[in-house]
């Protein structure tokens, strides 16, 4: 029998345009669907209803994976592909597979043999590396840095030293109530002429993203990025 393909489907950053956000082809695929695999059960619905899939959106067979799903679980979301289905894969916002578990299930069906498809989306992570004017031959994505302060000031002088040596762009995100908190600790301990990108809210209708040097920060009205989606970019 042949197996069903996992697409990975791009949802929108925010409550931003659909059409300016995703190919007609990647909506077109995602109403045919009648099985998703999703990150956050309610937005996955609101995104559903949205683009007003073919099936009621209450009929439609939805699969949590999230940073709580134990590792045991996730092959059998995998069943309905080895019996012929196809199966979306959504994040809670952008693009699939990229910071989040579904990279997880992805592996999983290479293993088996089932056909993984990206479509097309768009990824915060790529978006404000595309923006920032820094290197986008050489970067390294780091997730989030540690929580605690002092470790958290000692990773970054780690980035800042290897984005020197390498001169490769370092790009990481924090949970967005923790944007200031983090925000100030890279202008207090980080070298005034290495360069740091804000990109926030990005492909919304306030998106803000601007470069220049920890110096010019310091002089600068800093931005409220309290509870806004943000991604920091370092290029020393």
């Amino acid at each position: 029998m042949t197996t069903g393909t996992l697409y990975f489907i791009p949802v929108t950053l925010g409550d931003d345009n659909l059409t300016r956000a995703l190919p007609p082809d990647v909506v077109r695929i995602a109403q045919t669907l009648e099985i998703f695999v999703v990150e956050n059960e309610k937005t996955a619905r609101q995104f559903l209803g949205l683009i007003k899939t073919h099936k009621p959106v209450r009929e439609l067979i939805l699969l949590t994976l999230n940073e709580h799903t134990e590792d045991k679980a996730i092959p059998a979301m995998l069943a309905p592909l080895l019996a012929g289905k196809d199966i979306g894969l959504m994040s809670e916002a952008g693009c699939p597979g990229i910071a989040d578990p579904g990279a997880k299930l992805a592996a999983i069906a290479h293993q088996k043999g089932i056909r993984v498809s990206p479509l097309v989306g768009p990824s915060s992570i790529l978006l404000s590396l595309m923006a920032s004017g820094f290197n986008g031959q050489r970067f390294t994505f780091l997730g989030y840095l540690p929580t605690d302060k002092a470790a958290r000031v000692q990773r970054l002088k780690e980035i800042e030293k290897h984005s020197q040596k390498h001169h490769e762009t370092q790009i990481f995100i924090e949970t967005p109530y923790r944007n200031q908190h983090l925000l100030g600790d890279i202008l207090a301990h980080c070298h005034t002429e290495t360069k740091l990108c804000i990109a926030c809210n990005i492909s919304q209708q306030d998106e803000w993203i601007r470069s220049q040097s920890i110096g010019a920060w310091k002089q600068a009205t800093l931005p409220d990025l309290h509870k806004k989606p943000s991604v920091f970019l370092l290029l020393s």
